[in-house]
């Protein structure tokens, strides 16, 4: 994958950066690929169903509207974006079980921390667009992601060599 900053300089009008909000929690600290989004406030029910699906190199993108008071992502669900070949997931919200995702072999980031799991009333909307830190993320769109930040791309991006 190519760095965030080297594709923000080649593609600087072709893509969208996110506001520099979010922590890095798993070990994975660089990813890539086409986003496939869940909106949901409070219930994580469609994020793991998203997760217990193939996710052939696609980015789970959260909008859990910011919420601190509970967390969408714990190490069971990361466990599932692993085992599934999820490239990363971004979460609008918190996740939790951090000190163990943090040995997994998988990207995540997130706005914050909190012990206390979501509620599972399938409640959310699935591959929707979804709108925060000042970026439009569409399903099918790509979306990369390092230390640097996070940048959205109509298509996938590649640098002349």
């Amino acid at each position: 994958m190519y760095p965030v900053t080297d594709l923000c300089d080649e593609f600087s009008d072709k893509i969208q950066i996110a506001e520099p909000i979010f922590t890095d929690f798993g070990a994975v600290l660089a990813f890539g690929g086409p986003i496939s989004t869940v909106k949901c406030f409070e219930d994580n029910s469609l994020v793991r169903a998203a997760l217990e699906e193939p996710g052939e190199g696609r980015v789970l993108v959260v909008d859990g509207g910011a919420s601190d008071r509970c967390a969408l992502l714990g190490d069971n669900l990361a466990q599932l974006a692993i085992d599934n070949d999820w490239a990363g997931i971004v979460v609008y919200g918190c996740i939790r079980d951090s000190a163990e995702i943090s040995q997994m072999d998988v990207a995540v980031k997130a706005l914050n921390t909190h012990p206390k799991k979501s509620s599972k009333k399938n409640q959310g909307e699935r591959d929707a667009p979804v709108r925060f830190a000042g970026v439009s993320f569409m399903p099918g769109d790509w979306l990369y992601a390092d230390l640097d930040g996070v940048i959205v791309s109509e298509s996938e991006l590649s640098l002349s060599e």
